[in-house]
C-alpha cells in the first residue's frame, strides 16, 4: 500500500527508528502513532488505571527514543522491545501498589461511548476486564499479551523474561480462570 500523504507508512518499525535517530522529524510521531495505542491498551488493562497506564506509555516511548541510536536492527522486534519495557514498568508500579487497599486504588475509568448499539460490547468489555482483574499479574500480563494483543509466545516470553513453556502454563492457567469467572455471566453478556 502506497501511502502518498505518508511516505514513511510502508517502512517497518526498525527502519522509522533510523530515520528518526538521522534527524527525520516525522519519525518519532509515525512511531508514537503506530506504537502507543496498542501499548496503551494493553497497560491500561495491566494496570486497572488509565492515567497511571498513560503514564508508564510516555516513559516507555521515552526509552525508546533514549536507546534508539544504540538499537541494533534483527535483535528482536522493536514492538516486543517496547511491550517488554511497559511490561516491567507495569509491574514495578504493582509491586508499589501491594499493601495498598482495595479501596484505595482508583476505579478505571471507563471510555466507552454511551451509544446503544454499543451497549452490549461495553458490557463484555467490562465483564473481561474484571475477569481480568482477579487473575495474578502474570498471568494476566501473559493473557493481554497472547489473546488481546495477539503476541507470540515465544515474544511473551521474551517479554516476561520466562520459557516459552511457562507461558503456555500462564496463559492456559489464565484462560481457564477466566471461562470460570465469566461462565455466570454468559446469558447477560451475550456469549
Amino acid at each position: 500500500m502506497n501511502n502518498t500523504a505518508d511516505p514513511l507508512a510502508d517502512l517497518s518499525d526498525d527502519a522509522v527508528l533510523v530515520l528518526y535517530v538521522n534527524g527525520d522529524a516525522q519519525a518519532a510521531g509515525i512511531l508514537t502513532r503506530r506504537l502507543a495505542p496498542r501499548l496503551l491498551s494493553y497497560t491500561t488493562r495491566i494496570l486497572r488505571d488509565r492515567a497511571e497506564a498513560e503514564d508508564v506509555v510516555q516513559d516507555a516511548m521515552m526509552r525508546l527514543w533514549q536507546m534508539a541510536p544504540k538499537w541494533q536492527q534483527g535483535d528482536a522486534k522493536l514492538s516486543s522491545w517496547l511491550f517488554k519495557v511497559a511490561s516491567n514498568l507495569c509491574t514495578d508500579r504493582l509491586r508499589k501498589r501491594r499493601g495498598v487497599g482495595l479501596d484505595e486504588i482508583a476505579e478505571p475509568v471507563d471510555d466507552t461511548p454511551g451509544a446503544a448499539d454499543k451497549m452490549m460490547q461495553a458490557e463484555r468489555v467490562s465483564a473481561l476486564d474484571a475477569a481480568l482483574a482477579t487473575l495474578p499479574d502474570r498471568q494476566r500480563q501473559a493473557v493481554v499479551l497472547r489473546h488481546i494483543e495477539g503476541l507470540t509466545n515465544p515474544e511473551i516470553a521474551d517479554i516476561l523474561d520466562v520459557s516459552v513453556e511457562a507461558v503456555e502454563s500462564l496463559t492456559a492457567r489464565g484462560k481457564r480462570a477466566l471461562a470460570a469467572s465469566l461462565a455466570p455471566k454468559r446469558e447477560e453478556i451475550g456469549l
